[in-house]
């Protein structure tokens, strides 16, 4: 295989069409340059150069060759800046993960944008998953970065990036809706929609002890992951929901939002990194955070 440094001897010296002018121009002695390009055509099995008493020209077939190996060098020159780039933070590829909280938030938007412009060179690749998928994920080295709804307790870099209270998302047309003062415990056994269990397990039991210290028992009929989806469930009467505060804004027609004070539970989201992820992972976990 040739070496990258032998192509680089014989453009110098293709270039210069002279030995000592291009030893000079590569701060190498003569006498070693000529043997290089001599262990060159041997290696190849070609005459490079016609070689006159004070010049060297190229051979049809050494003018081919000179075009393949500038190629080579530009390619080669090209892939070393990327990597740096790469080190930097500058260049590369990101995936990432996120769940749908941390775009009503507004903190992947928001993110993303800075990141965008203090990094144009580096992609974006996004990925809408589940916590614990992308837990999973960022652990076996198949995701760089994630939002996610529940920390693991070790193994990787987590910090705080959104937190809303929920509201209570009622159809219009059930009875709760047109009251003034909502009493919390006539919530107790109405139909719920909920966030799967199986997805999260942690997650539902934590939303089940929060709806029983504020004074009900929610009755779990169906559950979804789509906040739009669930949003549509409650106006086509379906049950009740607890949203995120910034969706309010997207509710369809035939919600009612109402609030519930006492409701001790916050949407988190959270960003999460490898402890030896990419500068490019590490440098956009620390905009997300800021």
């Amino acid at each position: 295989m040739l070496e990258l440094w032998r192509l680089g001897y014989f453009v110098a010296v293709a270039e210069e069409e002279n030995v000592g002018r291009a030893a000079t121009r590569l701060g190498v002695s003569q006498s070693p340059l000529s043997q290089r390009i001599r262990e060159l055509e041997a290696g190849l099995g070609l005459a490079l150069f016609h070689r006159e008493r004070k010049r060297l020209r190229l051979t049809a077939d050494g003018r081919r060759f000179l075009d393949q190996a500038r190629t080579l060098l530009a390619h080669a020159a090209a892939v070393e800046q990327q990597a740096h780039a790469a080190g930097r933070g500058e260049g590369g590829r990101l995936a990432m993960g996120f769940v749908e909280g941390a775009v009503h938030a507004g903190v992947l938007g928001r993110a993303l944008r800075r990141f965008r412009q203090d990094r144009p060179g580096v992609g974006i690749e996004l990925r809408a998953m589940r916590s614990g998928d992308q837990v999973q994920a960022l652990r076996d080295g198949a995701l760089d970065v994630g939002h996610i709804y529940t920390p693991p307790a070790d193994g990787l870099r987590i910090a705080q990036v959104a937190e809303e209270p929920y509201r209570l998302a009622i159809p219009a047309d059930h009875p709760l809706a047109a009251e003034g003062d909502l009493v919390e415990a006539r919530l107790d056994g109405e139909a719920f929609i909920a966030l799967p269990e199986r997805g999260n397990p942690q997650a539902r039991a934590e939303w089940i002890a929060a709806c029983r210290a504020t004074g009900f028992t929610p009755d779990v009929r169906v559950e979804a992951i789509e906040p739009a989806t669930i949003l549509g469930l409650v106006a086509a009467g379906v049950g009740l929901a607890m949203v995120q505060e910034s969706l309010a804004a997207t509710a369809p027609a035939g919600v009612v939002l109402r609030d519930l004070p006492a409701f001790p539970l916050r949407m988190r989201v959270y960003a999460a990194v490898s402890e030896n992820g990419s500068a490019a992972a590490q440098a956009y976990f620390e905009i997300a955070v800021a």
